[in-house]
């Protein structure tokens, strides 16, 4: 199996989030509105361009849409901005940066001026971690957002926001990939009169096993 289709797979148990319907009626216009070069209105310019990237890893365009053809960056971007709660706006913001620096560390330049084998090769290390790297990452993250928060100038190691970031980008972009009309209609099983009693019926009649889109 290609990385790239490994690390889809490992992100798409990850979408389990209920999407309200001011956070659905504005994925369907991102979606619409999807375009090769947006303006962000909440995260810098250099941060939406590695969002973007990170979200291409994890959702890559195959035999179905992927996170660039739906516009789940620019989604995503403007929830933090139109819909997000103060501390998850201010997370995000955090997290971003902590990539940013991360990347900056690992390939001595800037995100804008990344390859995507290099947002591939950095964005695998952060899924693949074992459980115990996790629950190190978990315990620095929760020691370094306190200065953070005090002063977000401060220098701390960037490595377990990037890592609480990447994770959180992965849950977001995957409820919001699920979530679109055309995946929702093209690729997950779709019933326009869902919640019907059907017993005792081949599986290949009602879905063939893919996820019901809701």
């Amino acid at each position: 199996m290609k990385r790239r289709e490994a690390l889809k797979k490992i992100g798409l148990g990850a979408g389990f989030l209920v999407m309200g319907p001011s956070a659905l009626s504005l994925l369907q216009s991102c979606s619409r509105e999807a375009r090769a070069s947006w303006e962000p209105v909440f995260l810098s310019p250099q941060n939406a361009f590695a969002l973007e990237e990170i979200l291409d890893v994890i959702l890559p365009t195959t035999d179905t849409p992927g996170a660039k053809d739906l516009g789940i960056a620019y989604f995503l971007d403007t929830y933090m901005d139109q819909v997000a709660a103060e501390r998850e706006q201010r997370d995000f913001t955090h997290g971003a940066e902590a990539f940013r620096s991360l990347f900056e560390q690992e390939f001595n330049k800037g995100v804008l001026e990344g390859e995507p084998e290099e947002y591939e090769k950095l964005v695998a290390r952060i899924l693949q971690a074992t459980p115990q790297e996790r629950e190190e990452f978990a315990s620095r993250s929760t020691e370094t957002q306190d200065p953070m928060d005090e002063n977000p100038q401060e220098d701390v190691d960037p490595a377990p926001g990037a890592f609480a970031y990447v994770q959180s980008v992965r849950g977001l972009g995957i409820w919001a990939w699920k979530n679109t009309e055309a995946i929702g209609e093209e690729v997950l099983w779709y019933d326009p009169i869902p919640a019907q009693y059907i017993p005792c019926v081949p599986v290949e009649s009602v879905g063939n096993g893919k996820t019901m889109s809701l």
